[in-house]
């Protein structure tokens, strides 16, 4: 018998639980990732990172790497009748202080092969969980080959049919629309315009067929079907929505289907919000394909989660007490309730593919925040980890601003999430405000912002290395700004001694 002690376990090796692992392990929790599968994922499942997950991304250190391999799409387009009838971008183009406005179009499997390459020995493949035990004081996860890991933590990442859900017997309740789609990776040969954007086909009144460019020039078709299934059917599906151009398919990467659910659990923490265990990604909700919402709310999870692992398990002597429960129950009541919302975008996009194409894309324009992800918000909820405030652009609970800052004394330009580390707060000072900046503090970096006014004379004190002009701020500003870990407005840790 093998045992292993760690100070987080996280079962489910998909993004959600590799992000997660990773960013706990890059501040300096010992990690270990159990997952099913004998390698990061090859084929298929999720096809988009959003504006959100980029930033994600850009902080982490990987995103380069995944627009070098990936296609850049910001427009969505209706083909009826033989014709385009519409395109639009308008709710990418439009956002402000977002340097990657567009989805990046690219396949899962990238996105876990580069994480699984950074976890490095912290991911164990063929290490299919069989029980999950918490204790008063850890965690206690068995595989089927008899291995043992005792955490201190685990995060349940397994995916909608959540093994560690189903025994924490966590209720997963909602909706099961009677909606079956059909996904295909192709590679094909035809004369129809072929474009870098996403493309909604309206056929008989119904959009049931969309067409999603994909890296390598493949292409993605899903099609909503009746009946029995198969790969054949839904390519004869594609060629009627493609007609009067010729489709021929010349290579499948991969075929499968997703039957649309709507569920979310109960709680993301086991023992009621009290425990150790706490879920993520499809384990903790799941909904329709459309919007490509699923694999960048797990990010979303993971990036809120990597940090307030960290505080807990490294900081936990040094915290106020109750602070470590706060932390984790901010965790809960803002993700849960996101995870909420995008579950109700989703479906009515999924119910508007039985519509006309203009009803369907008029609903992603309404709901443009969650396509992006630049609107997902924690104000207003109630959240521990958030103090209601708001001054010039930075309002509480959202997402910071990248703005572009400038070098004083030269024209050299640096986005903020390029200077952004992650696992600590960030204190932005605007004007004089606040007094001499202390970087000396583990969990914080000070950074003063100044107004970027021709001819005005700046005195920095011997802070230059910390001081930047930014349009953002104006003469006569004063005030400070705290961005959290997860890189949006919140408040500083609960008395953390450092």
């Amino acid at each position: 018998m093998y045992e292993t002690q760690v100070d987080l376990a996280v079962v489910g090796g998909g993004p959600t639980g590799m992000l997660t692992a990773l960013l706990a392990k890059r501040l300096g929790v010992s990690v270990l990732v159990l997952d099913a599968k004998p390698q990061a994922l090859q084929l298929g499942r999720a096809d988009a990172l959003n504006a959100r997950s980029q930033q994600y991304f850009e902080v982490v250190g990987i995103l380069d790497d995944l627009i070098s391999q990936g296609i850049k799409c910001n427009t969505s387009s209706i083909f009826a009748n033989g014709n385009f009838t519409s395109r639009q971008s308008h709710w990418w183009t439009g956002l402000e202080y977002v340097l990657h406005k567009n989805f990046l179009m690219l396949g899962q499997p990238v996105v876990e092969q580069v994480l699984a390459a950074e976890l490095k020995e912290s991911i164990c493949f063929n290490a299919r969980v069989e029980s999950v035990r918490e204790t008063k004081s850890g965690v206690e996860v068995t595989t089927v080959s008899g291995r043992i890991v005792h955490s201190t933590y685990c995060i349940a990442s397994d995916g909608a049919r959540s093994m560690v859900r189903q025994a924490l017997g966590i209720p997963f309740s909602g909706t099961k629309p009677e909606m079956t789609w059909a996904v295909l990776d192709t590679f094909i040969d035809s004369d129809f315009p072929r474009c870098p954007e996403i493309i909604t086909f309206e056929l008989d009144g119904e959009s049931r067929v969309a067409w999603i460019p994909r890296e390598r020039e493949m292409a993605r078709f899903y099609s909503l079907l009746d009946g029995e299934i198969t790969e054949e059917k839904a390519k004869a599906c594609v060629k009627r929505h493609l007609a009067p151009y010729r489709v021929d398919f010349t290579k499948t990467e991969w075929f499968s289907t997703f039957e649309v659910k709507e569920r979310i659990a109960q709680t993301f923490i086991s023992q009621d919000g009290n425990g150790r265990i706490i879920l993520a990604g499809d384990a903790a909700h799941c909904h329709s394909v459309n919007g490509g919402q699923g694999l960048n709310t797990g990010l979303s999870d993971a990036f809120g989660l990597g940090w307030r692992m960290a505080y807990i398990l490294k900081y936990g002597d040094k915290l106020a007490p109750g602070a470590a429960n706060q932390i984790l129950q901010s965790y809960d009541i803002e993700r849960r309730q996101v995870a909420e919302s995008v579950i109700r975008v989703a479906a009515r996009l999924v119910r508007d593919t039985k519509f006309e194409a203009t009803q369907y894309v008029g609903n992603v324009e309404k709901n443009a925040s969650y396509i992006t992800g630049m609107g997902v918000a924690y104000n207003d909820l109630g959240s521990p980890a958030i103090r209601e405030s708001e001054v010039g652009i930075w309002k509480a609970g959202r997402a910071c601003p990248d703005i572009p800052l400038i070098v004083p004394g030269t024209s050299e330009i640096q986005y903020l999430y390029k200077m952004v580390t992650y696992g600590k707060y960030l204190a932005l000072v605007a004007g004089d405000c606040g007094g001499h900046l202390d970087n000396s503090k583990e969990l914080v970096r000070w950074l003063r912002i100044l107004p970027k006014v021709e001819g005005l004379k700046y005195h920095l004190n011997g802070e230059s290395a910390s001081s930047y002009l930014t349009d953002v701020v104006k003469e006569g500003d004063n005030y400070v700004v705290v961005v959290r870990p997860d890189i949006c407005f919140g408040t500083f840790p609960c008395q953390v001694d450092n």
